[in-house]
């Protein structure tokens, strides 16, 4: 600053007299209003602010050492007498307020004067100026006390309940946890929750507005008095409470990386889904809310309340990050992907408004690290999709399934391919990179075979990342049910078991969204499959004891009169036979109602059939005593079949 630049010049302005004086009675007249509105709170302030000015402006120019303390002793005094009173100046009404305004805004140019002397220590005046600052100092803080006690006081609390984003009440607090991987009753408990898509953004007051004219007139007040800092470290120290506050409010606790891995999954699976309503609503309402309300008090200060935004909601958003990190490095349990592909699908859906409110180079630090954790989250997806696979085929089982019934595990796949059709999209971004062996894509006996089939390639005819993994699965699958066939002894309940499982496969498959993505192609021939063991049944069975309704063998040694005793045998053995096997196979199981009729039906077309005819064509040479059952009773006895409750003929009232 040059000498010329240190002297303290003031313009004369005609007639200042007569314009303070009416500005002092504008002051006086909005000041006795009971209620103001916010656009006269706002002029009421900034009127202050400005006679303040004007007084200044119109002082003489070469004030004596002893006027200059004179008026510092006035300001301070002024100063000093509400710092007596315990009461808070803005609760005292705007009389009070405006009065102290004017008091520290003509320390404040008293202070600004006095440095624009460029004085030296040796300066009278600068013993003068040391103790300005002193009392400006007094004034900013408690301007600053003034500030906070207002955002605080002022605090309008957030109400979630209201907000459109959220889901069903169940949705939220419902602890269940999702059934182990393999467990019989996975079909019942598992369900996807609903993420909203709205994109748009609710802002909503988080400090009532009748007092933001005033915050905002402090934050210019402090500004303009160089105290900048300790007003946006007041700011952002309130404001970060009231975002903790909010995470609290609905509910989200302060968990180390640690406590999630050691969390128990029925209280974490809560927390997750949790996680994901709040981040809407966080992210949505909440984060525009504050960061429209530091632009209402500092937007005329410039970009000051972007940084402001960013260090109040810095640690609330890292503490959400940090759940959703510590999700990402937990085991790769099956029964977690749902829950992991809910957060990516919302922390996906988000992050452009993420983006947007971090946008600038403050906020860079909180996009890189929401970036990161997606990327995480979506390694994880990757990393548990394997793990399902790995599971499904190391699955072992000591014992068989009841009666050839379907295996908990076909349910638990197929329900959980079911399921995972729904995050379909998401899956084949995050698939499409993990190579899981071109030969099932290219194989003869998976690879589209129609035009329906072919919704499910690429423009290059390649497979879609999600069905190329889902054909996988399911070829692990029947890998690993064929291996559990061989616990059974008996070969043709071996065929009864992959029946049934194949079976309920095809059926799952048929019923839902998993038909647009195998195909029809894949249904019929996993219908094939099903059918071939159907046949298998009937051939391991039946053949044995069909073979004794045979002609052959029941002719008398030299001739071909048929023997009277060896047909006896024969039909003696049949009836031993089907009892046999009308013993055992009642207690097999074919849950499927068609398919146990068809198979019924078929076998019943076999044997009654063979029965009949055997009987019909030696009438003459069996007697009514050697005919145990008619062929109607078989057929009826064949009914019993496959309803898993052990029956047997002896105890029957069938005749």
């Amino acid at each position: 600053m040059s000498m010329g630049d240190c002297k303290s010049m003031r313009p004369e302005m005609e007639g200042e007299d007569d314009l303070i004086a009416a500005a002092r009675n504008i002051a006086r007249a909005l000041g006795s209003k009971k209620n103001l509105t916010d656009g006269e709170r706002e002029i009421l302030a900034n009127l202050g602010a400005q006679l303040s000015t004007m007084i200044s402006l119109s002082e003489k120019k070469g004030e004596k050492i002893g006027d200059i303390e004179d008026r510092l002793n006035s300001i301070q005094e002024r100063i000093m007498s509400w710092e007596a009173d315990q009461s808070m100046i803005w609760d005292s009404g705007p009389n009070e307020s405006l009065e102290y305004v004017k008091a520290v805004e003509e320390a404040r140019r008293f202070v600004e004067r006095l440095e624009g002397l460029c004085l030296n220590k040796d300066d009278q005046e600068y013993e003068v100026l040391q103790k300005a600052h002193d009392v400006l100092q007094t004034a900013m803080a408690r301007l600053e006390e003034e500030f906070k006690y207002m955002l605080v006081q002022n605090w309008q609390p957030f109400e979630p309940e209201h907000m459109s984003f959220r889901s069903s009440e169940e949705d939220i607090v419902d602890g269940s946890s999702i059934i182990s991987f393999g467990d019989d009753s996975f079909e019942d408990s598992l369900h996807r929750d609903s993420v909203s898509r709205a994109s748009e953004e609710v802002v909503i007051d988080l400090v009532h507005p009748d007092v933001v004219p005033e915050l905002r007139g402090i934050a210019n007040l402090m500004f303009n008095s160089k105290y900048d800092q300790e007003c946006i470290q007041a700011y952002t120290s309130i404001r970060r409470d009231a975002l903790d506050e909010c995470l609290s409010i609905l509910e989200v606790q302060k968990l180390s990386i640690e406590d999630v891995l050691k969390m128990e999954w029925g209280c974490l699976n809560s927390k997750i889904r949790r996680w994901v309503w709040v981040m809407k609503i966080f992210v949505r309402v909440y984060l525009p809310s504050e960061r429209w309300l530091g632009d209402q008090i500092f937007g005329e200060l410039g970009p000051v309340y972007l940084d402001c935004f960013v260090e109040a909601s810095k640690p609330s958003m890292l503490q959400l990050m940090n759940f959703g990190e510590a999700m990402s490095i937990g085991p790769h349990q099956p029964e977690k992907l749902f829950r992991i592909l809910d957060m990516y699908e919302v922390l996906a859906d988000l992050l452009p408004d993420i983006d947007g409110l971090y946008m600038d180079e403050a906020g860079s630090s909180v996009r890189i690290e929401c970036h990161e954790v997606l990327m995480r989250l979506g390694d994880s997806v990757k990393a548990t999709f394997s793990e399902f696979k790995n599971a499904i085929a190391s699955n072992t089982s000591t014992n068989p399934v009841a009666g050839g019934g379907i295996h908990p595990l076909t349910r638990y796949v197929m329900n959980y391919l079911r399921t995972l059709t729904d995050y379909g999209e998401t899956l084949n971004v995050l698939l499409d990179d993990c190579d899981e062996g071109d030969s099932i894509s290219q194989s003869p006996d998976t690879s589209p075979t129609t035009e329906e089939e072919n919704k499910s390639t690429d423009t290059l005819g390649r497979i879609s990342p999600m069905l190329r993994h889902y054909r996988s699965l399911v070829s692990t699958l029947e890998c690993n049910l064929d291996d559990k066939s061989k616990l059974y002894k008996d070969a043709s309940l071996q065929h009864i078991f992959l029946m049934n499982n194949l079976h309920y496969m095809a059926q799952k498959v048929k019923g839902d969204e998993l038909r647009l993505l195998f195909g029809d192609g894949w249904i019929r021939k996993c219908n094939g499959k099903f059918q071939q063991h159907a046949m298998n049944y009937q051939r391991a069975s039946w053949s044995s004891i069909l073979s004794l309704l045979k002609e052959e063998g029941i002719q008398n040694p030299g001739s071909n009169s048929i023997s009277k005793t060896l047909l006896k045998e024969r039909l003696r053995s049949f009836y031993l036979a089907f009892e046999e096997i009308y013993k055992s196979q009642t207690t097999w199981l074919i849950p499927d109602l068609q398919l146990r009729e068809d198979v019924q039906i078929s076998t019943s077309l076999n044997v009654v059939q063979a029965y009949r005819t055997f009987v019909g064509r030696h009438s003459n040479d069996i007697s009514d005593k050697l005919i145990k059952y008619t062929a109607d009773d078989l057929q009826n006895y064949l009914l019993d079949l496959f309803e898993g409750s052990s029956k047997s003929l002896q105890n029957s009232s069938r005749r």
